[in-house]
């Protein structure tokens, strides 16, 4: 498994695929598939039965996973796409944006 730059909570961008350019915070990373789902992005169509939660049933659009290598952070800075990086502050290790040096 490799090392996942993003987490949960942070604002990224689609870079490849049907969805490219579309912005949104990660809302669950998934990392044994490599995967996380983004707010907003990726959205299809789910067709549920009747139940008693829904006692309707219908089609419920909900967002699918993406791949990793397809996402981009965002640098909250200057809110353009940048690569992570990794340093040590002290006792522990931090994330920084490669763009602006700033901490994550």
């Amino acid at each position: 498994m490799i090392k996942l730059k993003i987490k949960s909570g942070d604002t990224v961008k689609v870079i490849a695929g049907n969805n490219k350019g579309s912005e949104g915070t990660v809302v669950r990373v998934l990392r044994e598939k490599n995967k996380a789902i983004v707010e907003g992005v990726n959205m299809v169509s789910k067709h549920t039965k009747p139940s008693a939660q829904s006692p309707q049933g219908g089609i419920v659009k909900k967002e699918a996973p993406i791949h990793i290598s397809n996402l981009a952070l965002v640098d909250p800075k200057t809110k353009e796409t940048t690569k992570v990086g990794v340093r040590v502050e002290g006792d522990k290790k931090v994330r920084f944006s490669k763009k602006s040096n700033q901490v994550l």
